[in-house]
């Protein structure tokens, strides 16, 4: 694989080489370095400076190794000029003597997908269906808040004026190898959701942080800002990331599907469900980590509130798609784009197998529009909230020893201590309908 990966550099023209790696917050960095180097990196991996990096190690323990992973190689198409082009490796983290750094997102999955394996299942396939706004920036680069297009789902230009910008990412994102399942414009103006084929895990949290990078260079050369903020808008739709999961079994075939069961899930399905169902409020502080993923959280807008399933129904926290065979799925509706997709499998998963290991038994699904039940009704169904802000998505994930445990000390504490810092700087400000409100009032 090296001698392959440094023909591809030369015959290229590569000049420079990322390395990528991912923050406990979910943010993607990189150490760049000329490609005269790459084939000390790939042997010998790069050290670098880990206490410049949010959550990695405190400053008297500087020193962190980047280890390229030699199956992600790709090529910025983008980037290339007369200097040459640039590709880039995703890295796992490690520590000075080698060992696996704690504290490192992709480090962190591949330990709770060995917890999986030793259940006797061999993947755990993902398809993420992440959406997001574009929006004009004005004369100083600022997005210009207000809607670029009067589009709808599934409108055609010329209403939908961000279908270049769409046609644009797609090609770019198949010269990297993507296989892309669909593209279209979503419910909200401006909004646009673009869907690539399942994959492993960590290929998917890999495809995803690309998909995030490409999406925003593109949207920046057409003149635009791309975000993946979860509620940019008030009263319009918020942007989520669907998040579709199934296990395979050792010989390949899907865990979920039983032609003969209930729905056509097996018992293996049920249970996935039931753990994650029992485990929802402390996986949400993962799932959905910042402030403003709560205001996408509310009755009305298909994102849901209420932690119940269906085979059909939107309104519910998991929703299983028509596809059986190796198509069974379940849809996690709650997910929203700002989640560190590698932290948030790790919750995913780890809530999921606790299921299957305890035979957990489900709950009844949910047929009804949840947001035309009272709280009163929804109680009597065993139908529980989802928290409503993060301060107590937080309490509730560090009484969790599963999902804690799931994540590792390290990253838990470094996480709280974060979320704890947001919410004391969102306590103290002063907002705009604060003043519309109270200022003439009182």
């Amino acid at each position: 694989m090296k001698t392959e990966i440094l023909k591809i550099a030369k015959e290229n023209n590569i000049t420079f080489v990322r390395l990528l790696f991912t923050d406990v917050l979910g943010t993607l960095k990189n150490v760049e370095i000329p490609v005269t180097e790459l084939e000390s990196a790939i042997e010998d991996g790069v050290m670098f400076d880990g206490s410049s990096i949010k959550g990695f190690v405190r400053i008297s323990e500087t020193d962190m190794r980047l280890k390229p992973d030699l199956n992600t190689w790709f090529e910025f198409e983008w980037e290339g000029d007369e200097y040459g082009k640039v590709a880039a490796l995703f890295c796992d983290v490690e520590n000075p003597d080698g060992t696996p750094f704690e504290g490192d997102p992709r480090g962190i999955l591949r330990r709770n997908l060995k917890e999986m394996e030793k259940l006797g299942f061999s993947d755990f396939m993902i398809g993420f269906e992440p959406e997001f706004y574009a929006l004009k920036l004005d004369d100083n680069g600022q997005p210009i808040m207000s809607a670029l297009d009067g589009g709808g789902y599934f409108d055609l230009a010329p209403i939908d004026s961000g279908e270049d910008l769409r046609r644009e990412i797609v090609m770019q994102l198949t010269r990297l190898g993507f296989d892309m399942e669909a593209s279209h414009h979503e419910v909200g103006a401006s909004q646009h959701e673009i869907n690539f084929r399942f994959q492993n895990a960590l290929d998917a949290c890999d495809s995803l942080q690309i998909f995030k990078l490409v999406v925003k260079n593109i949207a920046h050369k057409h003149g635009m800002q791309a975000t993946f903020m979860p509620k940019p808008f008030k009263g319009k739709a918020g942007n989520g990331m669907h998040t579709n999961v199934s296990l395979m079994t050792a010989d390949g075939e899907n865990a979920f599907f039983d032609p003969s069961g209930e729905h056509q899930l097996s018992p293996i399905a049920y249970q996935f469900m039931a753990g994650i169902i029992n485990n929802a409020r402390p996986i949400t502080a993962i799932t959905n980590p910042t402030i403003n993923s709560y205001k996408r959280l509310i009755p009305g807008y298909e994102a849901p509130c209420y932690v119940a399933w269906s085979p059909s129904n939107r309104s519910t926290f998991i929703r299983i798609p028509v596809a059986r065979g190796k198509g069974t799925r379940m849809e996690l509706r709650s997910v929203d784009p700002t989640a560190n997709a590698y932290l948030a499998l790790s919750a995913i998963l780890a809530a999921g197998l606790e299921g299957i290991r305890n035979q957990t038994k489900c709950i009844e699904p949910v047929t009804t529009d949840l947001f035309k039940l009272t709280r009163i009704e929804r109680e009597e169904l065993g139908i529980i909230n989802l928290p409503d802000n993060i301060y107590d998505a937080v309490k509730e994930f560090r009484a969790s020893d599963l999902i804690t445990t799931a994540l590792g000390a390290h990253t838990t504490n470094v996480f709280i201590e974060a979320k704890q810092k947001e919410w004391e700087d969102f306590k103290v400000e002063v907002h705009d309908w604060e003043r519309s409100v109270y200022m003439k009032r009182y």
